[in-house]
């Protein structure tokens, strides 16, 4: 059973009982949040898209409508939020959590802001493309257990197979992380790439996420420019630490995998 929430996609709205549930004058606005898109000093022109796709689309946002948005946003998510709830107690009444496997997540991440952005696409920031995962399958042991490690949603597909005792084709680009959802601290050590295209022919960027890092290139081998994020130092994307010569062995690991896995997609860039 596939179970589609539309919400929090713009524009987003609720129930007013959820919009209750938040005081928009009590949000701090992000350190980078600005009025229109803008690249912070130190990151590629190319790191930002330049016009707004889905909330302030051609104008500017300002602090007090910036608020009222990020309301009526958390109060769809949270609207979303009872309506899984209401998912999961029928499963319940039908008594069958004990043969299903549970499976939400997301399609992509999204900006409120940060970096003067209100959208999904165009972002290879970690705010844009990072998605929450939550797994409950019978008799895993890790149930109630969050995880850390980097994982893609690529390996939703191998993970299910796995689980339900399917074979899988041969080719599939990523694989099962079931070995997590027993035991959720054990070593995994698997990158995770995103990629943005304006037309799905072309590569305008991929990026990579290891430990760590993160770390994109624009446009052929990083014509454009590159970015790297130390992440557990700069939890907010602010600084770009590509230039610093004590990165240099990471960025040569990370570009060469940022190419090789660009090649693979048999695209251009």
């Amino acid at each position: 059973l596939g179970c589609g929430f539309v919400k929090p996609h713009s524009p987003p709205t609720a129930p007013q009982r959820f919009f209750d549930l938040y005081n928009p004058d009590a949000f701090i606005l992000p350190e980078d949040f600005a009025s229109t898109p803008t690249v912070p000093p130190g990151f590629p022109s190319a790191a930002i898209r330049k016009r707004n796709a889905d909330l302030f689309i051609g104008r500017p946002s300002n602090p007090v409508e910036a608020r009222k948005v990020i309301q009526a946003y958390l109060a769809s998510i949270s609207w979303t939020d009872w309506n899984i709830g209401r998912v999961i107690a029928e499963l319940d009444r039908l008594n069958l959590r004990k043969n299903t496997i549970i499976v939400f997540v997301a399609d992509h991440g999204y900006h409120l802001g940060e970096k003067g952005k209100w959208s999904k696409a165009g972002s290879l920031f970690e705010m844009g493309t990072r998605v929450p995962t939550i797994i409950a399958a019978p008799k895993a042991l890790g149930n109630g257990t969050s995880c850390n490690q980097i994982t893609q949603s690529v390996s939703l597909y191998p993970t299910l197979a796995e689980l339900c005792g399917l074979d899988l084709p041969s080719g599939i680009e990523s694989s099962s992380i079931t070995h997590l959802l027993h035991y959720p601290r054990a070593p995994h050590n698997d990158p995770a790439f995103s990629v943005w295209s304006e037309d799905s022919k072309t590569l305008y960027g991929v990026a990579i996420r290891k430990g760590k890092w993160r770390y994109a290139e624009y446009g052929p081998n990083g014509r454009n420019g590159c970015m790297l994020l130390d992440l557990e130092r700069d939890p907010f994307e602010l600084n770009n630490v590509v230039s610093h010569p004590e990165n240099k062995s990471i960025i040569k690991e990370l570009s060469l995998s940022v190419r090789t896995y660009a090649a693979k997609l048999k695209i251009s860039i």
